[in-house]
């Protein structure tokens, strides 16, 4: 998961950037309103935390300007004013969520993760297809309720897949997702990581769960092709990297 943080106070940056870290996401920090709503329209985030103070303009704006720039990712907005007009403001111009500080780290994970699923269709923190499981709260993949053990790139691969379900992603979407933007190694690392999780899930007995659309991309499918996944020939020279 990407999540954009639009916070102006570098602690409180570090600190909501780190706990976040600790669950896998990619978190990208805007200082300021002009410089959130900038990257809100160049890039596609899972999720957009904002602070209602911020140097230039209130968190209220951000929000109402990301709307009206057709940015549909949840945001959830964090601030020192508790009052139940100052949530009811958040909510009437665009915000989904809205937390007062000081909070709890992990409440602001769980909520993260409650909107995030909520706003791609998925009520509860498991995704299921067929006998695949992945739990978006525990991080775990699982098949035929049997843990499949996958690093970090890999889990994070499958859940955008799963996230994403119907979409042919590209590998710019993934090195995106993955990196954020930032050191991004060749495209071709997305091929060697997809390899590898196809193999760990054949093997887990989850074979042709995810697709090729050649020169697109890759995409989720419910497995009901060939019983075996067979590897082309390019994956196969992928596996000895």
């Amino acid at each position: 998961m990407r999540i954009l943080l639009v916070e102006d106070d570098r602690s409180a940056a570090r600190g909501i950037t780190f706990q976040l870290q600790q669950h896998r996401m990619v978190v990208d920090v805007a200082d300021c309103g002009g410089e959130a709503l900038e990257m809100g329209r160049l890039y596609d985030y899972d999720a957009v935390v904002v602070d209602l103070m911020l140097p230039d303009m209130e968190g209220y704006e951000v929000v109402s300007k990301l709307r009206a720039s057709r940015v549909e990712a949840p945001v959830l907005m964090l601030s020192a004013v508790s009052r139940t007009q100052a949530k009811i403001h958040g909510l009437s111009v665009g915000a989904d969520d809205y937390m007062a500080e000081p909070f709890d780290p992990d409440e602001l994970v769980a909520r993260l993760q409650a909107m995030i699923r909520r706003s791609k269709g998925f009520s509860r923190p498991r995704i299921q297809l067929g006998a695949l499981s992945l739990d978006i709260g525990a991080k775990e993949v699982a098949v035929q309720g049997r843990m499949v053990h996958l690093t970090c790139k890999e889990y994070a691969i499958l859940e955008l897949l799963l996230m994403r379900r119907g979409t042919v992603l590209s590998k710019e979407n993934f090195l995106d997702h993955l990196y954020g933007g930032l050191d991004e190694p060749d495209g071709k690392i997305i091929d060697v990581f997809v390899c590898k999780l196809r193999k760990k899930l054949q093997v887990a007995g989850a074979a042709n769960v995810i697709g090729t659309v050649w020169g697109r991309g890759y995409i989720i499918r419910d497995g009901s092709g060939p019983a075996t996944y067979r590897p082309s020939v390019a994956e196969m020279q992928l596996d000895a990297v």
